[in-house]
């Protein structure tokens, strides 16, 4: 078997016709037997795809010719084949679903008004440099962050993107303003809109990491500022950067260390359970309780 491999991706330019984009990357993904998720939008592009690596080479030359795509950054990750059930491309009003299409601008340059973009190695030269006056955001759904993040970072309370509007306009990190704000997510798209949310409500000084957590996590491994395990939204459910990731998830029923989601047993549920391996085996467990964890609701890569 050929090796397999994960592409993550996004790209914020104008697109005039997103339908035609649509079809497209549909015709050109089927032809190469590769499944995934990438939305469309007038903003841009977003992706997570897996399949055979010369196939995926060849989808990123191709995808790379289409006018205003020739810079997007494709990060590539372990797959193993069975990543994807499926193949679906979609057309969306938000490349991620913060509930407010006309919050951010987008130009052939990007985003407008975002954070400053930061490479990995720029990220630990500002806190050399400032120290403790730096605040981690996190910019993803604050389960995502049970099992990987930022040390000391602030995890806002969010089910899904949108909440993260309401969330800054509450008053409760009015006291960080002035200070220097690194966000961060997956793959880098949802600090592209978060940055610039904080920067239109008054935040002084916002930055986002150039590359997300993979940039970071595959510069830097678990030595510098991130710890744990990175939650992806695809069967793999988490990944590591090294082997001495430190496990910082507990267990849902005993609070034992864990890194490891379960989905619901129950059909109509789509929440996962994070739990250990003793209590993963009793079907009890595996039974919501609660909500609040919905991984549909979920920006699809980061």
């Amino acid at each position: 078997m050929e090796l397999q491999k994960i592409l993550l991706y996004y790209c914020f330019r104008p697109i005039a016709d997103p339908e035609a984009v649509k079809l497209w990357q549909q015709a050109l993904c089927e032809s190469l037997n590769i499944k995934g998720r990438i939305l469309v939008s007038k903003h841009g592009i977003n992706g997570t795809v897996g399949g055979d690596m010369s196939a995926l080479k060849k989808y990123v030359k191709i995808t790379k010719k289409y006018p205003g795509f020739k810079k997007i950054d494709f990060k590539w990750s372990g797959g193993t084949g069975d990543d994807f059930p499926k193949l679906n491309v979609r057309v969306k009003d938000e490349l991620v679903a913060f509930g407010s299409p006309a919050e951010i601008e987008v130009d052939e340059r990007g985003v407008i008004n975002g954070g400053k973009r930061l490479k990995p190695f720029e990220v630990d030269k500002l806190v050399a440099e400032r120290g403790e006056e730096v605040i981690f955001f996190d910019g993803r759904n604050s389960f995502e962050a049970k099992i990987g993040k930022f040390k000391n970072a602030i995890v806002p309370d969010t089910e899904s993107s949108r909440d993260f509007i309401s969330e800054i306009e509450s008053g409760k990190y009015d006291h960080i303003k002035d200070k220097p704000i690194v966000t961060y997510c997956t793959g880098g798209i949802r600090c592209e809109i978060l940055s610039a949310v904080m920067v239109k409500r008054g935040f002084k000084e916002v930055y986002q990491i150039d590359g997300g957590i993979v940039g970071y996590g595959n510069k830097f491994g678990d030595s510098s500022h991130w710890e744990g395990s990175l939650f992806t939204f695809d069967a793999r459910m988490a990944i590591d950067f090294s082997t001495k990731t430190k496990v910082i998830g507990e267990c849902e029923r005993c609070s034992a260390a864990t890194k490891n989601f379960y989905n619901c047993a129950t059909a109509s549920c789509h929440e996962l359970i994070l739990l250990c391996g003793p209590c993963s085996e009793l079907d009890s467990n595996l039974s919501c309780v609660h909500s609040g964890i919905n991984k549909r609701d979920s920006e699809m890569v980061g």
